[in-house]
Order: structure tokens, then C-alpha cells, then sequence
């Protein structure tokens, strides 16, 4: 059984990973910033009010979580608006890169004593921050984010890699969220293909970009 933290755990993505977890008798400790009825039905801990944009609000749940051990921490809190070269809103593109990018490492850095020799970091980042995969342009914060916590993550495998601590950056694929106006795959598939992935996520794989079922994808 592994103590595992999931931030954006309130729907989506982070409520299934939380669900699969959960139903496999994992310790899973939801984090978000409005916990749902539907996280609420799982009876895994949740600590609500958490913004990972703000470094308050991620010293509050470092203050929450004390001591707590973690074997795996699952940043998947995130954000996308729309942005073309015709009307580009630098304001929200901002505001993706401080929940998508920083977010992360946010939520690493001050949770990096509750982590140990091997425990696991995952970062769901997406491949539309790949530059090699980009063939469509457009979708500029969002891309940028992408390819910034991308860095972040690589930065992070080099850092904590001397301490035992491996860290993925997991595409999930196009999902059927809210965030996609519910086009993609099922949540369900995807969340088990990230689960697969930080299962066999090892010091010899951190650093890693991969996709949920598998594939190593470009940089």
C-alpha cells in the first residue's frame, strides 16, 4: 500500500486517479481547492481550500500534511484556455503558467521533506508542450506551460535523483473532461495508463516523458 497525494483530485482526471487508487487499497490523500460530492463518495482524505497558484496556499497544505510520509505525489492540477495569435489574453496565459508550470513545482519543493528515498514524483504535463510534436500552432499559454513544467520536471528528476526520488512527466492523452469540453478518451482509461506508468516509474526511467499507454514521447 502506498501513501500517495493528488493535487486537482476534485474531478476529472484527478478524481479517477484517486478512485483507481483508492479501489486498490492505496492511501490517497485528495487535494484541491473545492472538494466534490463525488470525491467526498470515495472516503479518501482529502484536504480542500488548496490553490497551487498560490504559495500561501501550498504552505497552508504543507502545514495540513505535517509529517506525513509520501511514497508518491501526483501534481495534476491544471488549467487551458484558448489563445491564437489573433487574441492572445496574456493575462490568462499567465495565470497557466503559474498553476501549470509552477504548480508543480510549487507543491514538489514544499512538500520535499514528506518525500524519501523511493518515493515518486509524477507531473501530468501533455504533449502539446512537446516543440518536436507541435505541427499545429496556436494554443499558446497552454503550450508554453506545457514545455516550461516540462523543464521543471526534468530539472526536478536531475535534482532529487541523488536522494532516491524519481520523477515521470505523464501525457495522459486527450481526456474527456471538462477541460476538453468532454472530447477524448474516458478518464478511466487514462487514469489507469498513469497509474501503469508511475508503477514502473524507477530511478533508471526518471526524467522520463511518457505517454499514459506507454509510449516515449519527443521533447
Amino acid at each position: 500500500m502506498n501513501k500517495i497525494l493528488v493535487t486537482g483530485a476534485n474531478r476529472g482526471i484527478g478524481l479517477e486517479l484517486c478512485k483507481q487508487l483508492a479501489a486498490r487499497g492505496d492511501d490517497v490523500i485528495g487535494v484541491c481547492r473545492n472538494a466534490s460530492d463525488d470525491l467526498r463518495a470515495l472516503g479518501v482524505d482529502i484536504i480542500s481550500g488548496i490553490d497551487v497558484g498560490s504559495d500561501d496556499s501550498v504552505a497552508d497544505l504543507q502545514q495540513k500534511l505535517g509529517k506525513q510520509p509520501l511514497d508518491w505525489l501526483i501534481n495534476n492540477a491544471g488549467v487551458l484556455s484558448v489563445e491564437a495569435l489573433e487574441n492572445l489574453d496574456f493575462s490568462a496565459m499567465q495565470r497557466q503558467f503559474n498553476i501549470n508550470s509552477l504548480g508543480p513545482l510549487r507543491i514538489t519543493s514544499a512538500l520535499r521533506s514528506n518525500l524519501s528515498s523511493g518515493s515518486k514524483v509524477g507531473i501530468v504535463t501533455s504533449r502539446m508542450g512537446s516543440i518536436d510534436d507541435n505541427t499545429s500552432g496556436g494554443y499558446y499559454g497552454y503550450r508554453m506551460s506545457k514545455a516550461a513544467v516540462n523543464m521543471a520536471g526534468m530539472s526536478l528528476a536531475k535534482d532529487l535523483e541523488q536522494q532516491g526520488i524519481a520523477v515521470a512527466l505523464l501525457h495522459p492523452g486527450m481526456v474527456a473532461t471538462e477541460m476538453t469540453g468532454m472530447r477524448g478518451v474516458p478518464p478511466e482509461l487514462a487514469a489507469s495508463g498513469l497509474i501503469a506508468r508511475m508503477d514502473a516509474l524507477d530511478l533508471s526511467s526518471t526524467g522520463g516523458f511518457w505517454h499514459a499507454q506507454g509510449e516515449r514521447l519527443p521533447w
